[in-house]
């Protein structure tokens, strides 16, 4: 389908879709001769952008940082760097830390009094 067609199933405009193309929010698809064609999943995975835009109360241009921190490992690292110096972001380690402790945690409330550690299966 054309790009009026899609936005009017999207309840947007073509100039939004434009736009969300040029931020890489559009599924790569063919180009007919001229015009980009929308197949029924690239209509859905646009809803599926302005659905978590909205659920998560952020811009197009936050959802595709967002994808960009997602798929390069370079601008993931640097985020995470800024996100441990003003403390948003655990130091590398204290995570998994974190995680061996509630295990133990887990595993001790397992346990009944006077028997060994629990494996698990239950009497």
């Amino acid at each position: 389908m054309r790009i009026t067609e899609a936005a009017q199933r999207l309840g947007t405009s073509p100039r939004m879709l434009r736009y969300r193309e040029a931020l890489g929010l559009l599924p790569p698809v063919g180009h007919g001769p001229g015009h980009r064609q929308f197949r029924d999943q690239d209509v859905a995975a646009v809803a599926l952008a302005l659905e978590l835009e909205r659920r998560l109360d952020i811009s197009p241009a936050a959802l595709a940082f967002g994808l960009r921190v997602l798929a390069e490992p370079g601008v993931r690292a640097q985020v995470a760097e800024l996100g441990r110096r003003i403390g948003r972001v655990p130091p590398p380690g204290s995570a998994l830390e974190f995680e061996k402790e509630r295990a133990l945690r887990l595993l001790s409330m397992g346990r009944r009094p006077g028997t060994p550690a629990a494996t698990g299966a239950r009497r």
